[in-house]
């Protein structure tokens, strides 16, 4: 009997605001949609089935992560400012059993104060931050390679 490979499922979710990439402030965070970017992972990375979602409501996010939590291999989430500010957010990903990877396309690091400060980061596999819309690759290269 042949051997049936299974894709591995990654979901990336991005939170307020980051439907106006491209649009939103290029200096920091460039001049690509994420729609176009997400068509180029996809083709990129043809054996990892790839889910995308995007809402500027906390409580849309909230369903979400709960909704796939259980039953996907990843999660890569941009909760964009909920991250500095969301202990429910942060409370869904300790309640799940799907591994978070937490991701920021500029380097919060390097902005306002209140970016220093993640209620998430503490619940989550790993952390990248500042390295742009790679940083969504290297999260599923991370899932991948784990």
């Amino acid at each position: 009997m042949p051997m049936v490979k299974i894709r591995m499922k990654i979901a990336i979710i991005n939170g307020p605001n980051l439907n106006l990439l491209g649009k939103r402030e290029p200096e920091i965070y460039g001049t690509q949609s994420f729609t176009a970017y997400f068509e180029k992972l996809k083709e990129k990375f043809q054996d990892v089935e790839l889910h995308y979602f995007q809402s500027n409501h906390e409580g849309q996010l909230l369903d979400y992560l709960h909704d796939i939590g259980f039953h996907f291999d990843g999660i890569i989430l941009n909760a964009g400012a909920y991250t500095h500010t969301s202990i429910a957010i942060a409370d869904a990903i300790a309640a799940i059993s799907t591994p978070v990877i937490e991701v920021h396309i500029s380097n919060v690091y390097n902005r306002e104060d209140f970016r220093h400060k993640s209620f998430l980061s503490r619940n989550c596999k790993g952390l990248i931050v500042g390295l742009g819309l790679l940083g969504y690759e290297l999260g599923i290269q991370a899932f991948l390679e784990s």
